[in-house]
Parts: structure tokens; sequence; C-alpha cells
């Protein structure tokens, strides 16, 4: 099994879609009304999709997993950040004072920042790091390691994971702020891929043994299972994909 998707709740999914596919130089894998779908590549890393699906609520304050975009040095971070206001975005002042990073909102209010330039990013390529907040980062960085097959590397946060290439974002855990409120779905959250051979019911006991639960949700029948990590984020268990039928 492998980390295949972010996640993102849309009001317009095609136009925020196209927003970070623009900014981040991705590929449309899917262009609907109710569904955007674009491919992130990294040379000799992963590829990682961003889903845009239909809500019709509104973002919520204070994500808890969010998207940071490469910056550079000073001036590449500050043609990042002008490229993003041309494309939709806005600058937002959630109070964090005098700090290296631009923080941003996309087109639809969702928070986000454009970096400085750190070590840890050089070989992120243009989408430097998954902050997702953690009750406990040494367990969840474990749940998440065992789940994604991503490895622990150095960071200035507390535990961060990447692909075991080397390359591609960082996914970050940082201590929560607050406590996840159960009645409250996360906007953006992560697919897991299950692979040919993989159990989806021994996978999902194993989240469970891991510290995760079951998300109880209204959704109907779903082909996939939608579960919780150990402080309560939202994440799904995708079926294996088919084989190709053969000629």
């Amino acid at each position: 099994m492998y980390l295949e998707n972010v996640v993102v709740d849309a009001r317009d999914p095609r136009r925020l879609g196209r927003f970070w596919e623009a900014l981040l130089g991705c590929s449309t894998l899917t262009d609907e009304d109710a569904s955007y779908e674009t491919r992130l590549e990294v040379p000799d890393g992963p590829s990682l999709d961003l889903c845009f699906e239909l809500v019709t609520e509104p973002p919520r304050p204070s994500p808890r997993l969010h998207l940071e975009v490469s910056g550079g040095e000073a001036q590449e971070q500050a043609a990042v950040v002008e490229r993003a206001l041309s494309l939709g975005a806005r600058h937002l002042d959630i109070g964090q004072r005098d700090v290296p990073w631009v923080v941003l909102a996309d087109p639809e209010g969702n928070p986000f920042c454009v970096m400085e330039a750190r070590p840890e990013y050089a070989v992120s390529g243009p989408l430097s790091s998954l902050p997702l907040d953690s009750a406990d980062v040494e367990r969840d960085l474990a749940f998440w390691s065992e789940l994604s097959g991503w490895v622990p590397v150095d960071s200035a946060m507390p535990g961060a994971l990447r692909h075991g290439s080397g390359r591609g974002p960082l996914l970050e855990l940082c201590p929560e702020p607050r406590a996840k409120d159960p009645s409250l779905k996360n906007r953006v959250h992560l697919d897991i891929r299950l692979e040919t051979g993989d159990d989806a019911d021994e996978t999902a006991q194993r989240v469970l043994d891991l510290g995760g639960g079951h998300y109880e949700h209204d959704w109907g029948d779903l082909p996939w299972q939608v579960m919780t990590d150990p402080s309560g984020n939202e994440m799904c268990l995708l079926p294996a994909r088919r084989p190709p039928l053969s000629g």
C-alpha cells in the first residue's frame, strides 16, 4: 500500500483544482463538475494526486492538514507568491507575525504557506510539505510510516516522513494546538491505496491496531473504507486497482 491522494473538499472543484494545478505544475487526470484530479510528479521520486471533490460547506478555520509550497530564497519566494496571487490567491493574516514564510489563502479560502528555503525542502519539488496536526507525534509518525511506506527524515518539525526515494514533499507531524473535534470533518485528508495482494479487512484491522478508528458517516455504501488516524484525522483506504484487461 502507498500514499496516493491528497483530497480537498471544494465548492468549485474545477476552479480550485486548476488553481493548484497551475501553481504546482501538475497534469490533469479528471475534469468533471464534481471532481477535479491532477497529478504532481516529482522527478526520480513519487507521484501524488491532488483530488478536489464537491462539497457545499465553506472552509473551516484552523485546518488540521494543509499544503505548503516551495518558495526558496527571498527572490524566488517572492516570485512564487506573486504567481499564486495572479492565479487567484490572497494574503491571509492568521496571527503569524514576523515569520520567514508567507501565508496565503487559495481561491476558496483554504490557508497555505509559501515556504522559505530550508535544507529539507531542497528535494521536495514544488510542494514542500504536508503539515498534519497530531496529538502524539511519535505514535502518529509510526502509524503513517507503516501505512504510506514513507520513512522518517530530519526536519524542523518534531516528526517528518518522506517517500523512500528520498525525494518529494514531507509529511510533517505537528503538535496539535487543540484536540480534533470528531463532529467536524477535516477539509483535507489523505488516501492510502492498497496494492494487489493487500487484504482490505486485514489492513483495516491494522489501522485499528495502530490506534486508528472507523469513521462513522451517512454516505451510503462506498468501495473504500473511511477511517481515522490515532489523532482523529480522517483518511481513506482505497481498494487495489484492477489490472488492465489483456487484449
